[in-house]
């Protein structure tokens, strides 16, 4: 997709700007020769927030790795601006601003809330008590507790506490694996409100969801991935009305995505 195509950004409005981070091409997977991805692309420009759907399998998580480095990219190139990250080293992206939040293993649970934000920030660390106010005022769950161990938290806590460190380093664009995985109904609406109020704190947000129908309700793009590929790509609102998408990925009308699609 050439950076001057017109797309839709997340306030809704058309932007030709270059993208903030994208995938073209990519062929990777976890051992020589056993490729997951087999040609995928993804393209996210300022202030959007994308969301990428499909079945167990598909490599919706093996994407989000191969773009941070933790699996192997054998052909195709990762775009952060207009440098080329493929297959450079976690620590250099962090650097770069590229953010990541597993699904799993994602806090210190035996240090503080307070100490995990600051093993966040372990490349800048003369800027942290300003990034620690910062996330202070997104997150004030965690400072009422920041001196809390981290393995007293809970599942939604967590993954707060997950977003607030890789945000500590001001990336230009977070990469969330599955945010609302194991999480109840009501901790997953908080996660997706608090992702999409991350986002408009101007951090373009790449993400993985099980939860189909709610990722196409809150994101302005989405990718349906399946067997390594791009299936279906549009709008939110495009995706959850689509009949050949809620047949095969969705099982029943997203009638709750609303008019006002994406924007919520």
């Amino acid at each position: 997709m050439s950076e001057q195509q017109q797309q839709t950004g997340g306030a809704g409005t058309a932007t030709t700007q270059k993208p903030v981070v994208e995938a073209r091409d990519v062929v990777a997977g976890y051992l020589p020769g056993v490729n997951i991805l087999n040609g995928c692309s993804l393209v996210a420009y300022p202030g959007e927030m994308i969301g990428i759907i499909g079945p167990n399998g598909a490599g919706k998580s093996t994407l989000l790795k191969a773009m941070f480095g933790l699996v192997r990219v054998h052909s195709g190139t990762v775009m952060l601006g207009d440098r080329d990250i493929t297959n450079l080293r976690t620590n250099q992206l962090v650097e770069m601003g590229v953010g990541f939040v597993p699904q799993t293993n994602n806090v210190f649970p035996s240090l503080t809330i307070e100490e995990n934000l600051r093993m966040g920030l372990f490349l800048r660390p003369k800027k942290a008590q300003e990034r620690l106010a910062a996330m202070w005022d997104l997150f004030p769950v965690l400072h009422d507790r920041r001196n809390q161990s981290a393995g007293a938290l809970s599942g939604g806590e967590r993954q707060s506490l997950a977003m607030a460190r890789a945000l500590m380093m001001e990336p230009s664009v977070l990469l969330l694996d599955e945010p609302s995985a194991g999480l109840s109904p009501v901790r997953q609406d908080e996660t997706f409100l608090r992702t999409r109020k991350i986002n408009k704190t101007g951090v373009c947000v790449v993400m993985v969801e099980q939860n189909a129908r709610r990722c196409l309700q809150i994101c302005d793009r989405g990718y349906v991935l399946d067997q390594g590929r791009d299936a279906y790509t549009g709008s939110g609102r495009e995706l959850a009305n689509d009949p050949k998408v809620i047949e095969l990925y969705l099982g029943t009308l997203a009638k709750d995505v609303d008019e006002g699609g994406a924007q919520h």
